[in-house]
């Protein structure tokens, strides 16, 4: 298995992510469909696609326009074809992504 930045896999990655979306309250299930695995609540609020070489690919159901957009972390994907839900797509390259984006992850799980 290939180590990506910084010596951390993309299945770290995806453990760290996994972790932190079932940890935002009860009642959170992970659902796996066939391109992606849905989180949900009462209904989807996190979309994680399948690890890329070298980044984690999240949809949230968060409002582009009401957040502030950090280049290469954040991106308004709405109107773009994409699997899942959310026109927020967060790109998680590194553990300390994951911690940036725990703000973005409660968001989405408050308004499911």
């Amino acid at each position: 298995m290939a180590a990506g930045i910084r010596g951390v896999s993309m299945v770290e990655l995806a453990s760290a992510v996994d972790e932190a979306l079932l940890g935002l309250g009860d009642g959170v299930t992970r659902v796996q469909r066939k391109q992606y695995t849905a989180f949900q609540r009462l209904r989807n609020f996190a979309c994680v696609c399948p690890p890329q070489k070298a980044k984690l690919l999240v949809y949230l159901k968060v409002d582009p326009r009401q957040v502030d957009l950090i280049p290469g972390l954040t991106r308004d994907v709405s109107g773009l074809g994409h699997h899942g839900t959310g026109d927020l797509e967060v790109q998680l390259r590194t553990p300390r992504d994951v911690e940036r984006a725990q703000d973005l992850f409660r968001a989405s799980y408050a308004a499911a």
